[in-house]
């Protein structure tokens, strides 16, 4: 279960998510509101679950000798705020009030920069394969508390913010199994 974020905390760390801090993150524009919640998929290597692929490439450590796909991708300088695992784990790699870089170039109702304004979620997944249901319970309490906390009024996947570059999360997520806040 998810535990509500305190009002104050230090750096916004979701006390139950496990922490590990990237460093691949900056600040937000001043006065920037976070209104937008970007849905990702991610699986290293690819179409493989539960090594510590994801977590190496977010926090600048992925070892190009390990698999082939990394020697392409080890010069990325990426992060997500969240991540949540195939048996439900949420890990936590950026505040909230920071600035994670997730989106790239995107744009989102006229806005460019959806770094800046939105908050990161990436799922352990691929295109091929639907997505757990203990994965779909943890993102839907973690977006009820993100629009209590921040008043986030849409929430979409990667590939509306950058069409035609990113197509996660792709066909086998099912947005019938997300509630609320604008999807």
């Amino acid at each position: 279960m998810i535990q509500t974020l305190p009002a104050a905390d230090d750096a916004e760390w979701w006390p139950l998510a496990r922490r590990v801090p990237s460093p691949n993150f900056d600040e937000r524009p001043q006065h920037a509101p976070i209104d937008l919640i970007v849905i990702h998929a991610i699986s290293l290597p690819p179409d493989e679950f539960g090594g510590e692929g994801i977590i190496q490439l977010f926090t600048n450590a992925l070892d190009p000798q390990e698999h082939a796909y990394y020697r392409e991708i080890q010069h990325l300088r990426v992060s997500a705020h969240f991540l949540i695992r195939r048996d439900g784990e949420l890990i936590q790699f950026v505040p909230c009030a920071r600035r994670a870089w997730h989106a790239g170039v995107s744009a989102w109702r006229g806005r460019e920069n959806c770094n800046d304004f939105s908050v990161g979620i990436e799922l352990e997944g691929c295109d091929q394969l639907p997505f757990e249901d203990v994965q779909y319970r943890i993102l839907n309490q973690l977006l009820a508390q993100l629009h209590d906390r921040y008043g986030v009024d849409a929430v979409v996947g990667h590939s509306d913010i950058a069409p035609g570059r990113k197509t996660d999360p792709g066909p086998c997520f099912d947005w019938n199994r997300v509630r609320g806040i604008g999807v």
